[in-house]
């Protein structure tokens, strides 16, 4: 059996796939959600967390969630969730919450920003996301 009717074959797709035109780049690939380095835990408990997020398009209400999480990687504690704009445009995010007393204190964490909408599927809003970032973050007192 000869190979070249393989090979020339071979060759042939990879001559079409190279003259096709490139598709635009997906407009999901510029939504985007960072995590300041830096969060507030005050002497309430209560936290703060920060960051900047970037969105595109959305058919219902799309907002940035974030948790953070120190001693243990399954123990989270979500701290707020703020409405987010999505016009393209880099915007700032800070949500603020009070966790379980004594879950956190001043030092390492890390925090898990997302960017989710609550789109209508069939009358329900079922979650689609947008972007997601995890950090190792430092929580200083203030």
């Amino acid at each position: 059996m000869s190979v070249r009717p393989a090979l020339a074959a071979a060759a042939g797709v990879a001559l079409f796939l190279l003259a096709a035109p490139a598709l635009p780049a997906s407009a999901d690939a510029y939504e985007t959600v960072t995590v300041d380095p830096v969060g507030r835990i005050a002497e309430d408990g209560t936290v703060t967390l920060s960051g900047t997020y970037r969105c595109t398009g959305g058919t219902g209400p799309v907002f940035v969630s974030s948790s953070v999480g120190q001693r243990s990687p399954s123990v989270r504690q979500g701290i707020g969730g703020t409405r987010a704009v999505c016009d393209g445009a880099e915007h700032v995010w800070e949500n603020t919450g009070k966790p379980t007393p004594g879950a956190l204190e001043p030092g390492g964490a890390h925090v898990e920003a997302t960017l989710m909408e609550l789109s209508p599927q069939g009358g329900l809003p079922l979650p689609r996301f947008h972007a997601a970032q995890q950090q190792d973050i430092t929580l200083t007192e203030g």
